[in-house]
């Protein structure tokens, strides 16, 4: 099945060539051109993945992520930036967003993080990972179903949060540092940007802890990384 993408921008230019290469590589593309329409596009239409300029008329991307996830859609976000600004770029994914590159950028690479992203987002989240259901605590993951249910409800995650979670659910026990939940989830070359990965407990935290202060599940190894507690 065709996956189709959104593209928000609000300049034609980029919008036209992302659309066309984008196409090129099998997608079906839709396009908007300030923040209000996209924000309208992303709730309204079905879609599989969405790039979102940082920098729009109307609702800026910042607002737009925040409002999708608010509102429980978990599409994925490749948000785009002109900005080098590194307060910026860690916002965005604690806001939501799955993945940032910065202007100017090769539409080759962003074709490739779309589909990398997308992949992952439907395969294993490592080499070992088991696809029967996982118990750990209150906690119930369905890797197959792509699900994740804490104290019987369903939880509400990204992507990316979902990517994590299985991983560290998969080596409970383990000590994992940043670099290596790094390179197994996000698979992408951050420049050792190890706060991504904060980010993204930090989340998790807020949605499987009674006290994300003094968390139970996701323990932290100081200097040098993270443990799933096998509870």
């Amino acid at each position: 099945m065709t996956k189709k993408v959104l593209v928000v921008d609000d300049e034609p230019s980029i919008v036209t060539l992302l659309k066309f290469n984008l196409e090129q590589a099998g997608f079906e593309v839709a396009t908007a051109y300030d923040g209000n329409e996209g924000y309208a596009a992303a709730l309204k239409e079905k879609l599989d993945f969405i790039i979102l300029d940082l920098m729009l008329p109307g609702m800026d991307g910042m607002d737009i992520c925040r409002q999708l996830r608010q509102e429980k859609v978990n599409t994925p976000i490749l948000m785009l930036t002109a900005k080098s600004d590194e307060f910026d770029k860690i916002l965005g994914l604690e806001l939501g967003a799955d993945d940032y590159i910065t202007k100017p950028f090769s539409t080759r690479e962003v074709v490739a993080r779309v589909k990398a992203i997308l992949r992952r987002a439907k395969t294993e989240a490592g080499r070992d990972v088991k696809s029967e259901e996982i118990r750990i605590g209150q906690l119930r993951i369905l890797p197959e179903q792509f699900e994740a249910h804490f104290k019987g409800e369903k939880l509400e995650l990204t992507p990316k949060e979902f990517e994590l979670l299985l991983y560290l659910a998969n080596h409970a026990g383990k000590v994992l540092s940043r670099d290596q939940l790094l390179n197994a989830v996000w698979n992408f070359d951050f420049a050792g940007d190890t706060r991504i990965v904060d980010v993204h407990i930090s989340h998790l935290r807020e949605k499987i802890e009674e006290d994300s202060k003094q968390p139970q599940y996701i323990k932290t190894v100081r200097g040098f990384g993270y443990k799933m507690e096998g509870i």
